[in-house]
C-alpha cells in the first residue's frame, strides 16, 4: 500500500464514524460533535492529497476548514444552549416544534 491509501484509511474511518453518529443519534450535542469529526476527516483527506502531491494548497484549504470549524463551535454551542433554556431538553426529536 503506498502512503495515500495509509494516510486516507484513519481518514475514511474517522469520517464514517461522524457520519453515522450524525445519522443514528438523537442529542443535539453528540450530533454536533460528530460533524465536528467529519469536518476532521476531511481536514486528514486534504493533508494527505497534499502531502502526496507535494502542493501547499490542501494544508491551506484544511485550515479554512479548521477556522470555519472554530466559528461553527461558538454559534452552534450557542443555539444549543438557547435550545435547552427554551426547551429543557437537547433532543432532536423536540427540533421539530421549533415554531410552537
Amino acid at each position: 500500500m503506498n502512503e495515500l491509501t495509509l494516510n486516507l484509511i484513519p481518514a475514511l474511518m474517522i469520517f464514517s464514524a461522524g457520519l453515522a453518529g450524525v445519522l443514528c443519534k438523537r442529542n443535539l450535542l453528540v450530533i454536533f460533535m460528530c460533524i465536528e469529526l467529519m469536518l476532521c476527516g476531511t481536514v486528514l483527506v486534504f493533508a494527505a492529497f497534499s502531502s502526496y502531491y507535494g502542493d501547499l494548497n490542501g494544508i491551506v484549504f484544511s485550515l479554512f476548514i479548521m477556522a470555519i470549524a472554530a466559528a461553527e463551535v461558538a454559534l452552534a454551542l450557542a443555539v444549543i444552549v438557547q435550545f435547552f433554556k427554551l426547551r429543557r431538553s437537547i433532543s432532536a426529536n423536540d427540533a421539530d416544534r421549533l415554531g410552537d
